[in-house]
């Protein structure tokens, strides 16, 4: 229950609120039976979102916290692949660009996965004019 509040407190912004820690207390203490053992991050965050209607603190928080890093890993794994882009690529690349595959680089695994033609589909149909 006190890590529910704190992630309401630490969500808040003025009077707003973007969960409600009691209620998102509750909703884990009963999604947590119907999840199976074999379920990742990924399974567990689809699970909710099938049933936001009855979870909708859990997908925000799980949304929320998925996207914060939980370790420094992937930053230590980026400096060999920044020694490696910075020779490679040393003569013709600003700083901009250096960061960003900096960012990617330790992740292409999951970048490998990705469908950039649905996303590219999804992204026309958004902001066709």
């Amino acid at each position: 229950m006190a890590a529910c509040i704190n992630l309401e407190e630490a969500l808040k912004s003025g009077e707003h609120t973007d969960i409600d820690g009691a209620e998102l207390c509750c909703e884990l203490i009963f999604v947590q039976d119907s999840l199976q053992k074999s379920m990742g991050p990924l399974d567990i965050l689809n699970y909710l979102k099938n049933r936001s209607l009855i979870y909708p603190n859990a997908v925000i928080a799980y949304i929320i916290l998925l996207t914060i890093p939980v370790t420094v890993a992937s930053a230590e794994r980026s400096f060999p692949k920044l020694k490696l882009l910075k020779s490679y690529l040393c003569s013709t690349m600003t700083q901009e660009r250096l960061t960003g595959l900096a960012t990617i680089a330790p992740e292409n695994d999951v970048l490998e996965k990705i469908k950039y033609e649905d996303m590219i589909e999804d992204f026309i149909s958004r902001n066709t004019r």
